[in-house]
């Protein structure tokens, strides 16, 4: 166990025996006070997304898993509708199909294929079909962009939950390694002693 949690228990229980042990919720438990406490120390209050990728690591839980899972929610029948709706009216199909029909309708009212035309120039009625489409289109469309915009600031949140966690992972890692090191480097300067006082041990016999 890394020497930052040993003064996180003794802060909090006292003193440890060198046969102490810890169980795993406990440990999961030190382990996200301590990484809340340095976010706190470094960004001041902590987020709504800051707590959830410290419950993450908590948890020993992917980040990534979590996000996931939250884009994977099934949508609603409207959501659908209205995606399929700006989809089709954003496309050159709609543009196409919609120049064919405007132009067969003023044909046949044009040209005298009927006797009595059921709209004459000037289209009134497709005038009003026009205009029915447009104020029925505008909103479909509004709430798509609104559900558009909800998915990238969704994905902007994931994002920074990710980041957030592969950086609170990299600095474990470079905390493990420095304590790794420390711990090389005084069993080295240990073994180094013990060689220079058996080299002077030697020395001193010689002179004897």
């Amino acid at each position: 166990m890394r020497s930052s949690l040993i003064e996180l228990i003794e802060a909090q229980c006292g003193p440890l025996a060198a046969d102490a042990r810890i169980c795993d919720d406990d440990l999961s438990a030190l382990r996200r006070q301590r990484v809340e406490k340095l976010l706190q120390e470094e960004r001041g209050e902590l987020s709504d997304l800051d707590r959830r990728v410290i419950a993450d690591l908590g948890r020993d839980v992917s980040t990534v898993q979590t996000a996931a899972a939250e884009n994977e929610r099934p949508l609603r029948f409207g959501d659908r509708a209205s995606d399929a709706v700006a989809s089709f009216g954003g496309s050159w199909r709609f543009i196409i199909i919609f120049s064919i029909i405007l132009v067969t309708w003023m044909a046949i009212n044009s040209i005298g294929l009927f006797l009595r035309p059921f709209d004459p120039y000037p289209y009134i009625l497709l005038n009003l079909l026009l205009s029915c489409v447009a104020a029925m289109q505008a909103p479909i469309i509004m709430m798509s962009q609104k559900r558009q915009e909800e998915k990238d600031r969704q994905r902007a949140e994931n994002d920074y939950m990710i980041n957030l966690r592969a950086e609170l992972e990299i600095r474990q890692l470079h905390e493990k390694i420095d304590h790794q090191m420390a711990h090389q480097w005084a069993r080295l300067a240990e073994l180094q002693q013990i060689q220079i006082d058996l080299l002077e041990g030697r020395i001193y016999k010689k002179d004897i």
